[in-house]
Formats: C-alpha cells, sequence, structure tokens
C-alpha cells in the first residue's frame, strides 16, 4: 500500500495502518534508533512508542512525507529515550558537537520562532544542495549513522565522508550568517 493510502487508514482509525506502517517501515525506524540508542531493546522501545505516537498526531497531522515524519518521531523517541537512560550509547555528543558551530542552544520564546525560520533555512540549503550532499547531510545528522557506515553506503573514504560533511556544514554556516542568523 502507498503511503496516502496508509495515512488514509490512520484518519479513519484503522488498527491496520500500525502494522503497514511496521511492514514497510520498522526496519527503517528501527534502524534510526538502533543507531542512536546502539541497543536492540531500547530500539524496539523507541520503535513500538513510534508507533504509539504517530497513531495519536494522525490526525490531526497529515505529513506530506510519510517517511520523514517517521524519522523525526522516531529520531526524537530515540534521543529521549537515550537522555532518559542517561547512558552514552552511541556517540550524539559527537554529531551535536559537529553541528554545534551552525546553530546555538539558548533556547528562549523568541528562540523558539527563530529554529522554526533556521529549520526553512536549512531545508533551503539542502534542497540546493547535490543529491549526495543531501543524503549525507541527512543520514548523518537526521538518521545518526556513523562515519564508517556512510563511507560504505557512499563507496567512499571515512576521510572522504568527514571531510564533505565539514564543507557542508560550513556552507551551511556560511548561508546561515548570510541570511542574519547569529552563529
Amino acid at each position: 500500500m502507498n503511503d496516502s493510502g496508509i495515512i488514509d487508514l490512520y484518519w479513519n482509525r484503522d488498527e491496520s495502518a500500525i502494522s503497514l506502517t511496521a511492514e514497510k517501515y520498522g526496519n527503517y525506524c528501527k534502524k534510526i534508533a538502533r543507531n542512536i540508542l546502539c541497543d536492540e531493546q531500547d530500539a524496539e522501545e523507541c520503535v513500538n512508542s513510534t508507533y504509539l505516537k504517530v497513531w495519536k498526531k494522525i490526525p490531526p497531522e497529515k505529513p506530506n512525507v510519510f517517511y520523514a515524519f517517521l524519522a523525526r518521531i522516531t529520531r526524537n523517541t530515540a534521543i529521549d529515550i537515550y537522555r532518559k537512560n542517561k547512558r552514552r550509547s552511541a556517540d550524539l555528543s559527537l554529531i551535536f558537537e559537529e553541528l554545534s558551530g551552525c546553530v546555538s542552544d539558548n533556547e528562549t520564546p523568541e528562540r523558539t520562532v527563530e529554529n522554526r525560520e533556521i529549520l526553512k533555512a536549512v531545508n533551503d540549503f539542502l534542497s540546493s544542495q547535490p543529491k549526495r550532499n543531501r543524503q549525507l547531510f541527512v543520514s548523518r545528522y537526521c538518521c545518526c549513522e556513523t562515519v564508517k557506515e556512510l563511507a560504505l553506503r557512499f563507496g567512499m573514504t571515512e576521510s572522504g565522508v568527514s571531510v564533505s560533511l565539514c564543507r557542508i556544514r560550513k556552507k551551511l554556516k556560511e548561508r546561515l550568517k548570510k541570511e542574519g542568523f547569529e552563529i
């Protein structure tokens, strides 16, 4: 079944939507969770929580890109579990450190509004990048894949992946500065 059909099932409160989501995207969600949590049991818990959260969010939300919607919920749920467990199961600190030069962490109501604007600017930036750069960036910073995994998947050296990510972050930082965001 296609994604719009699955979303329609959620809207109609048909519980088969969950099993179809699991069938089509279960491995995808589990990979994201496993990359963050590095624990099979925690990853399972995360994916099950993701399905429940999706059930609660649709309706009223109607996602345009279902797999991205699932990825966001899975990633955020995994990070919550990670924080709850207070263990260093993945090198998230390295991932966040890599991005720290592009965004700051001063949370205020004004900053919340600015975060939405930054998100739009980042999306605009990524859409202007070559496909491989977009895939590298999203795989690393949204799906928390390791540099080693990216190197294997993209047929690059680990050093090449690191350099590419560094260049992408530098371009992003320049773009955000140019658009008036404080970095």
